[in-house]
């Protein structure tokens, strides 16, 4: 999409906006607006509808007004006021209200007026409101106003606009398939996941199936990071405040933490959850003297962490408040600074490739905003664009294609991001690699180099596979839940045909979990298309049907889920079929 059709796109769809505010102030005059912008792939308006949210019930009438207004083809008019003008004028929206209270005093106050509709707004809008040819509403969901879950929960309204009624209904027709992979609704009807309101939102429950995928997941990373020379740890879920004041997480990331104690009260202990692990891995570097020869030290960690996101921001596995991550911190010299970044990145795009998300990966440069110092980034511009210049040519000498995200570095050096997007288009972050010249002299790390003088270390820090519970996420939506035989949470179904096959069943059964295969038998008194169709829904690889035929010859019968009905095989044959494409990882 070219940045122009980019931009008139976001225009019809904030107007868009506006008309679904008027027509909802037609509808039900006591209901309050508070915002309403253009995101990626739509548009939304946050409104207080006091004790009766609106809900996808009230869509029809809303659009049929919303049409009204558009063929009424209302005249989209800017206008600015003076502060106390502006004032009266929303006098009777509260939302607005703050808004404006919360401008500089020399901010510009513009207005957008059509018909009998005016709300506080930037712009830009199209100029008559039958410019917009295409639209529909989505969803409705509540949302904290400014996203803080100490004010009101509202009701936000979506929806979408296009230039043309094609390509809404191509967009319809695209969401109804990520409808079917969506993992927060795929991942709960397999029974991979759930979510349980007394427990608290961001924080899913992995049922036995997410949680053997996750562990499967986790012991092979484990493997092959100990197989490239990292050295596994396990440090504490919290600390003490002092520990994030020396890293400077307390001064840049404390909206994020989780805190145990008054933040406020220097007399008693404050502790707070891990929302990293380097703070903690640096101890056991700090833990003896290092030479030269110790490094590069690669410290890794199945770490779990904790975030305090933002409510509106959570979504299924994808974005939660408490997670498991294969993190790593490689303590190094400066001139192994190229190599390790280049085995970090390999290692990583091996993983993503295996679990097959690679293909669709995107890459980021984070950089700093130099205009945005103090109150985010630690360091000098100094060595903030050392740190960048090194990291920009690593990235082109390895050939790395990538797009720059400036003011989206962390707080003590850039990083690169590969990027994901799930099945509605939303990007979020899979695997980072950072580059960090900063953190080694608060924490007092040195080592002893060749020449026996004292020199400061580089580290990287890094995941391989990043969140495991996102990554879950992605491969249910990937493969809309029929995950690659390998990390299928169960591989292979038996199903005797009568009761009277039940123990040659088992003896099958005892063949595959020799040979380390999660299988079950179904023994329930159900007819076989009934199993069958049971096993389909599940997802399950490999379906063997046994009846009379099967145990007097010694076979199975074999339906894959891939390949349709094979028909019958010895177990030896079976076996030899599905062993390769278990041991290799076959997509």
């Amino acid at each position: 999409m070219s940045d122009i059709i980019y931009d008139e796109l976001r225009t019809l769809r904030h107007s868009c906006s506006h008309v679904l505010a008027q027509a909802v102030k037609h509808l039900f005059p006591h209901v309050k607006l508070a915002i309403g912008p253009a995101i990626d792939n739509g548009f939304y308006y946050d409104f207080d509808c006091g004790d009766r949210p609106l809900t996808a019930e009230d869509f029809e009438a809303i659009e049929a007004e919303m049409k009204a207004i558009i063929k009424a083809n209302l005249k989209i008019e800017r206008f600015t006021l003076p502060r106390a003008e502006a004032l009266e004028l929303m006098k009777d929206e509260p939302y607005k209200i703050e808004l404006i209270n919360d401008l500089p005093e020399d901010e510009e106050l513009s207005f957008y007026k059509q018909g009998d509709f005016t709300d506080l707004c930037a712009g830009p809008h199209v100029s008559y409101t039958k410019k917009i040819k295409a639209f529909k509403l989505t969803s409705a969901t509540g949302a904290y106003w400014r996203g803080d879950s100490s004010r009101k929960m509202l009701t936000r309204i979506y929806g979408t606009a296009f230039l043309n009624k094609e390509d809404l209904e191509s967009y319809l027709v695209a969401q109804e398939e990520a409808k079917k992979r969506d993992h927060n609704k795929l991942g709960r009807e397999l029974e991979y996941f759930t979510t349980v309101d007394s427990i608290g939102q961001g924080l899913p429950v992995l049922l036995p199936k997410g949680a053997r995928v996750v562990q499967l997941m986790q012991r092979w990373v484990e493997d092959v990071e100990q197989e490239k020379g990292c050295l596994l740890t396990k440090t504490p879920l919290m600390a003490k405040r002092d520990l994030y004041r020396i890293s400077g997480h307390w001064d840049h990331y404390l909206d994020g933490m989780f805190i145990i104690g008054d933040p406020a009260d220097e007399e008693k202990e404050c502790f707070a959850m891990r929302p990293m692990t380097c703070p903690f891995q640096y101890q056991v570097y700090l833990n003896r003297k290092r030479s030269y020869r110790d490094l590069p030290m690669r410290l890794t960690e199945t770490s779990t962490l904790f975030r305090n996101e933002e409510s509106g921001e959570m979504h299924g596995l994808i974005r939660v408040r408490q997670f498991t991550i294969s993190e790593g911190h490689y303590i190094l010299r400066p001139d192994q600074l190229e190599e390790e970044f280049k085995g970090c990145l390999e290692l990583a795009k091996y993983f993503l490739d295996t679990v097959g998300l690679l293909e669709d990966c995107t890459f980021r440069f984070s950089q700093w905003d130099p205009a945005n110092p103090k109150n985010k980034y630690e360091g000098t511009a100094e060595q903030w664009e050392e740190a960048q210049n090194t990291m920009a040519k690593i990235l082109d000498h390895l050939g790395v294609e990538y797009t720059i995200g400036i003011d989206e570095a962390a707080f003590y050096g850039p990083k690169l991001d590969i990027q994901y997007h799930n099945v509605y288009g939303k990007e979020d972050t899979l695997v980072t690699i950072q580059i960090d010249m900063l953190l080694a002299e608060k924490f007092g790390m040195e080592y002893t180099d060749s020449d026996n003088t004292a020199k400061r270390p580089y580290i990287i820090h890094r995941t391989s596979l990043g969140c495991f519970e996102r990554t879950l996420a992605y491969i249910i939506e990937k493969y809309a839940g029929a995950l690659p035989l390998w990390l299928m949470p169960e591989q292979v179904r038996l199903l005797p045909i009568a009761d009277r096959h039940a123990d040659y069943a088992y003896q099958c059964l005892e063949v595959l979990k020799k040979a380390g295969f999660r299988a079950e038998v179904d023994t329930r008194n159900e007819k076989i298309g009934y199993k069958i169709r049971e096993a389909q829904l599940e997802k399950i690889p490999y379906m063997l049907v046994i009846g009379d035929e099967e145990m007097a010859n010694g076979t199975v019968s074999i339906r894959s889920r891939k390949e349709g009905n094979l028909g019958s095989l010895s177990m030896d044959d079976l076996m030899a079929k599905i062993v390769v494409e278990r041991d290799t990882k076959a997509k």
